[in-house]
């Protein structure tokens, strides 16, 4: 029997950007294994991925983004030779939905997979240029919604609203997951060193761990602990024991076993209402005790003092932390009930078979 044949137009390079890496990318090999050829075509290559959330590079970013375009008119000449076309986030990042209307136009069946609430623009990324936001038009996100044939949410809010607007009512939540047989939990959960408060991140997210600044600060006055910083940004916190390291894939695991608590915060608006939670999910799958804020889907991940800790005030996050330092106990109680969950309901093991059940409604 022929294979059939799909198209994945993404936003970012394979293997480097998270939103793709916990979602669709873990699931390739599987999708190759039941019967499909997959072809990926990425807006940015890498070399503009290294360079497009830095200050500067204008000219770099420029020319990155008129590459991209010339990637989609030749994707766009090809599409009629794939029998799915899988578009994650958006198929060109400016202007209007043209280019979204040939795609669909021109594709046989289109699935589209939506991270986080990206019809509204994020107002806590830093660095956003005004120009730019305005070139981004939200018309083509809602064109994809409305049109495409399945739509993958990554929360239920998220999911909730797809289905008001798709034109067939076909859509699911599909939750961010890991591969549980890397991501191994490490933590001796004891106090014989200083214990590391972790968060890891990119330059997108990095005003949600700013608007944690006082609370680590002050926390730092009262108990003994380092912060470790993993992302693709530069990071200073004078009076504050921080180690700052730039997240390499081939790093990832041993990088996030040296936490013994993950801090997730975040901020109530619409934006935050569409986030998956994967923050809370990769800590956990290392059987570390998670302190998040109790907003968006993260009370559906984590069941508070059960296997994590929600909070809402700075007052909240003082408590949580302060305690969780102090009591190793507590920690592994937390942790071994978070990786758990994980291994329940949030393992690549478990949520493979939901992307093929999309996959095989073309048989």
């Amino acid at each position: 029997m022929q294979k059939k044949k799909i198209l994945i137009l993404c936003p970012f390079p394979q293997d480097v950007a998270a939103g793709q890496r916990l979602k669709y990318e873990q699931y390739l090999d599987n999708w190759r294994n039941n019967g499909y050829e997959v072809v990926v075509s990425s807006f940015m290559d890498k070399k503009m991925w290294d360079i497009v959330y830095l200050q500067g590079n204008l000219v770099g970013k420029i020319l990155g983004t008129i590459l991209g375009y010339f990637r989609r008119l030749y994707d766009l000449f090809r599409i009629s030779q794939f029998d799915i076309v899988y578009v994650f986030m958006w198929v060109t990042p400016l202007g209007s939905s043209f280019v979204e209307r040939l795609t669909r136009r021109m594709s046989n069946y289109l699935i589209y997979d939506i991270e986080d609430n990206i019809m509204h623009k994020n107002p806590h990324s830093p660095g956003t240029n005004s120009i730019v936001n305005y070139l981004r038009g939200s018309g083509k996100i809602l064109y994809l919604i409305k049109q495409a044939d399945h739509v993958i949410t990554s929360s239920p809010v998220l999911n909730n609203y797809c289905i008001t607007v798709n034109q067939k009512k076909s859509c699911i939540y599909i939750s961010s997951s890991v591969d549980t047989d890397n991501f191994i939990p490490s933590n001796n959960y004891n106090n014989d060193k200083k214990v590391v408060i972790g968060w890891t991140g990119t330059f997108s997210s990095k005003e949600y761990l700013d608007n944690l600044r006082d609370v680590l600060v002050k926390l730092n006055r009262i108990c003994d602990f380092k912060l470790r910083v993993i992302g693709d940004f530069d990071y200073e916190l004078p009076g504050v024991d921080l180690e700052v390291i730039r997240w390499t894939r081939e790093n990832e695991v041993k990088d996030l076993q040296g936490i013994d608590i993950g801090i997730y915060p975040l901020i109530e608006d619409e934006w935050v209402s569409g986030k998956s939670g994967l923050k809370a999910i990769q800590y956990m799958a290392f059987g570390l005790p998670t302190v998040a804020t109790n907003v968006g889907n993260t009370p559906s991940i984590i069941e508070h003092m059960e296997n994590g800790w929600l909070v809402k005030s700075n007052e909240d996050w003082m408590y949580a932390l302060d305690r969780l330092i102090k009591t190793p106990a507590l920690r592994k109680k937390l942790g071994i009930s978070a990786r758990k969950k994980v291994l329940e309901n949030y393992s690549k093991h478990v949520i493979q078979d939901q992307y093929l059940l999309i996959l095989n409604r073309l048989e």
